[in-house]
């Protein structure tokens, strides 16, 4: 990259999410943003810069996805689609077409089924079997916090009757013979299924799919992302393709080191010492490690998130990290100036998430900190207004509260709690920090959709669905802010990026359409023209009349 390049982006309307909210004319130096206002002023800055004329088009940061998975994310691109499958026949034809369409392949993936599709009948193995039994056949669910396996994936993983379910999680079993079904249930897939899947696949084949991601990302505007529940194959992979880059990222990365469950808390808190050490050696502005990731319960889809009250069908679920396993952890972490991120989506995780992170405040004084809370899909007033006290950020993700994919989420649930799902504005009224993001590969990763379910309340995927809960919809310029500014902040790089300001980076995009003008709905059709992280362009689409010349 030159860094003694000067470039004026001249003439175009400026979401700067910050104040003031707008500017017309920008002018980078090297990877800098020296000027933000008007153009008169620029054009007397800016010298003999190289002018890019924007021509009126609506420029706004970079996105940073708040929540992502970038090696999964990248990985599920190759995995075939399920998540609109109408039925089990749709869901056995895809298969069967992958099947035929890779005969070589040694295993089969799919990704983002919905229980829905199988009115009411549970997930067996069976059903798999009857379009592909010869080879193993892994399944992710939407909310990738289970799989779904055939009877040849059962053998390659070694489950069994006799095999025991993890801490936290659960194998499936018929309820007469004890033989698996082939559903398995959160800490039974992260510490079983990925594992096995990780031997087998090549550095190569993660270098191939990281690439993948940064690149579906930067052709959706987004030039920054904070990865969660980092392990040493993500990471690896990371370092290789920060060495390739020569010390430079696509895009920038935080990243969270997942911290697995066991039953002893010194293993538990082992485990934090190694994020500190990746910490120590991960400081950089493209990649930087920034704390710990901790999955304290499940989702609501499966049943598996830790709820106060039971759910529809009388049944409820230990979370996977109770307050006494947990505080140690947050204690230990919070003393070495890690960030926490803690995933609650059930109204008694948030619970015990903010009761680990007070004792943690408690233990080791008052200082600057900024942990945050994963999801909060269920968290009860008292403890927004408790979360909000404590400083924690509510890192939250509109596309899972997408209509099309909410009525099995609504129906565990039954109950007033439905009137309170995403309650992202309540998060900001009580004085919080919110930011949004993704959790891709769980649910689609581009910003705009995200951003017109966060201002509309309305699906993505069938825009024709009612709103649900519109009351909760985000002002444009908020929604926006969230996913720039606050997202930023949310993992310390408020400082570098995430506004269109003066001496910040220049990590910017230019899309095709106005939605301050053109409504929320455009949204939809809007298209990302130009990304540039760190003033150099990653990205860029040609369009006749409306692309800066």
């Amino acid at each position: 990259m030159n860094t003694d390049t000067t470039t004026h982006y001249r003439g175009g309307r400026i979401f700067t999410a910050a104040e003031p909210a707008w500017a017309e004319s920008m002018i980078v130096q090297g990877d800098r943003l020296t000027y933000v206002g008007d153009t008169a002023t620029a054009d007397t800055l800016s010298g003999d810069a190289r002018v890019v004329e924007l021509r009126g088009a609506f420029v706004l940061p970079g996105f940073i996805d708040a929540h992502t998975h970038l090696l999964m994310m990248g990985q599920a691109l190759q995995k075939v689609d399920l998540q609109s499958a109408a039925d089990l026949n749709d869901i056995q034809d895809r298969l069967r077409r992958f099947a035929a369409e890779n005969p070589d392949a040694p295993r089969l993936l799919g990704r983002s089924w919905l229980f829905p599709a199988l009115d009411g009948h549970a997930p067996t193995r069976q059903m798999i079997d009857a379009a592909e039994a010869d080879r193993p056949v892994y399944l992710d669910s939407n909310d990738v916090h289970s799989a779904w396996v055939n009877t040849a994936a059962l053998r390659e993983l070694g489950i069994d009757a006799d095999t025991p379910d993890p801490i936290g999680g659960r194998i499936e079993r018929d309820p007469v013979t004890g033989e698996a079904t082939g559903m398995l249930y959160e800490t039974a897939v992260t510490q079983i299924v990925w594992p096995t899947l990780a031997k087998l696949v090549s550095d190569t084949e993660r270098d191939v799919a990281l690439a993948a991601a940064f690149e579906q990302y930067l052709a959706d505007g987004v030039t920054g992302a904070v990865d969660m529940a980092l392990g040493a194959d993500e990471v690896e992979a990371l370092e290789r393709a920060l060495a390739a880059g020569g010390g430079t990222l696509p895009l920038r990365v935080a990243g969270h080191w997942l911290i697995e469950r066991t039953d002893s808390d010194e293993e538990n808190v082992r485990q934090v010492h190694e994020a500190v050490e990746h910490q120590r050696r991960l400081q950089g502005p493209w990649l930087r490690m920034a704390g710990i990731k901790i999955i304290i319960d499940g989702v609501i889809d499966s049943c598996t998130a830790a709820m106060k009250e039971p759910y529809s069908d009388g049944t409820n679920a230990e979370p996977i990290w109770d307050l006494a396993s947990l505080a140690p952890v947050v204690v230990a972490a919070d003393a070495a100036g890690l960030q926490v991120a803690l995933h609650a989506i059930g109204d008694e995780a948030s619970e015990i998430a903010l009761a680990a992170l007070e004792q943690a405040i408690a233990a080791n004084g008052i200082r600057p900190r900024r942990h945050r809370m994963e999801h909060l899909e269920t968290i009860t007033k008292d403890n927004v207004q408790r979360l909000a006290r404590l400083g924690i950020v509510a890192s939250m993700q509109p596309v899972h509260a997408d209509p099309a994919i909410q009525d099995n989420w609504r129906a565990m649930l039954g109950d007033h709690r439905v009137e309170r799902a995403f309650p992202w504005p309540e998060m900001t009224a009580a004085g919080a920090v919110l930011a949004l993001g993704s959790d891709a590969p769980t649910a689609p990763h581009p910003p705009l959709p995200n951003m017109y379910i966060a201002t509309t309340r309305k699906s993505a995927i069938d825009p024709a669905l009612a709103p649900n809960l519109p009351e909760y919809a985000l002002p444009m310029a908020d929604a926006l802010a969230h996913a720039t500014r606050d997202a930023a902040y949310s993992c310390r790089w408020d400082d570098l990026t995430g506004q269109l300001v003066a001496g910040k980076a220049a990590d910017f995009v230019v899309l095709d359409g106005d939605p301050f003008t053109a409504g929320a709905d455009s949204l939809l059709t809007a298209r990302v023209q130009l990304t540039v992280v760190a003033g150099a362009v990653r990205h860029e689409v040609e369009v006749a009349g409306s692309h800066p010349a």
